[in-house]
């Protein structure tokens, strides 16, 4: 059972990737930073194939979904890391990258639309400047994360900023997370894993697995994707590595495998040195490989409120999970809504947060 500590308890938040990460930045923005304790069994730093977070690219981009609850993350997701790459850049690993986005087939012309109207220097490409195989291309200025770093970023600004808890420990079933007499709300954020957590068992979550290449390409400095019938191939700068770039990829619905395999890696380097110009100038350096298991869900990811039995009470429990591979750019727009849907208790809590005295 999760120790009480009558300290920071009010608010519970199960998982500590980014989606976890920005319910407590959101949380602590509006001034709950003490109420909130962390409690996951790894965090920014370490490394798990069953940690997502940092294996991602990442960047800014449409290969989210088309439904309405995609379409509303990615917005305010892009708002949110366009104040950082404006204001913080390399504090926060959030940089302004120039963009081109690549479709065989399957447009997704109704989210192209949408995205349109706020991606920066947005631009159709024209039939003469789509490569051979290519349907539709868009160019625009993207933002792309150092998603490791990133996180560190966003603990030690909760940590030290915000007076956030955080408790390294694996729970044993969701109503663990209730050890606290004190505790009004929990977050379940815990990704993949909610599709075995007892209290949740959620039969609609699989994992996505990914392969990547690491590798030290400087001049490499152009964000592209191209999106397949049946592979998905992307090079994105990492900002705040000194000259790094992930070189992608794989999307591999239901396979649980950690391995990397090097036909694998010989796929991806031909495949991105095939798409984007500045590697066929230099070829990069591979410096690793790795595998990474995104946390899907059958019909998108889940963000709602849910009543749980702790005890024979009732208590509140909020579900914000199975964003896949959009983690990044959903996850601050995810998080203000999983927030929203208990501002009725929130008032409450911050009623009982005793204030410091000048």
């Amino acid at each position: 059972m999760m120790a009480s500590s009558n300290l920071n308890d009010s608010i519970v938040i199960v998982g500590a990737g980014i989606i976890g990460l920005n319910v407590a930045l959101v949380l602590s923005e509006k001034g709950h930073g003490r109420s909130i304790t962390v409690v996951a069994e790894h965090f920014p730093g370490d490394t798990s194939l069953y940690y997502t977070s940092p294996w991602a690219g990442c960047n800014f981009s449409a290969i989210s979904g088309t439904d309405d609850n995609a379409l509303r993350w990615d917005s305010l997701g892009y708002a949110h890391l366009s104040k950082l790459a404006t204001e913080c850049p390399e504090e926060a690993y959030v940089h302004w990258t120039p963009s081109f986005e690549l479709w065989d087939e399957d447009v997704p012309s109704d989210k192209i639309q949408h995205m349109s109207g706020y991606l920066k220097d947005f631009r159709v490409l024209s039939e003469v400047e789509l490569p051979d195989g290519v349907k539709f291309g868009v160019s625009f200025t993207t933002l792309s994360v150092n998603a490791p770093e990133h996180i560190k970023y966003i603990y030690r600004r909760l940590r030290d900023q915000y007076g956030v808890r955080f408790l390294r420990q694996k729970l044993p079933s969701i109503q663990a997370a209730y050890a606290s007499p004190s505790t009004k709300i929990v977050f379940n954020c815990t990704g993949l894993a909610s599709a075995t957590l007892p209290g949740v068992e959620d039969p609609k979550c699989y994992p996505t697995r990914g392969q990547v290449v690491l590798a030290r390409g400087p001049h490499i400095r152009t964000n592209m994707m191209r999106h397949g019938k049946d592979y998905e191939t992307y090079v994105i700068p990492r900002p705040g590595s000194n000259g790094n770039v992930i070189l992608g990829g794989y999307m591999q619905k239901g396979v649980s495998d950690g391995s990397t395999y090097d036909s694998e890696v010989k796929s991806i380097l031909a495949r991105t040195s095939d798409l984007s110009p500045e590697i066929r100038q230099k070829e990069p350096e591979v410096l690793a490989v790795f595998a990474g298991l995104r946390p899907s869900r059958e019909g998108g990811a889940r963000v709602d409120r849910d009543e749980i039995t702790v005890q024979g009470q009732k208590r509140v429990l909020v579900h914000n999970y199975g964003a896949g591979g959009t983690g990044f750019q959903a996850g601050y727009g995810m998080a203000v809504e999983s927030v929203a849907m208990v501002k009725d208790m929130l008032r409450d809590i911050a009623c009982e947060i005793p204030q410091a005295r000048l």
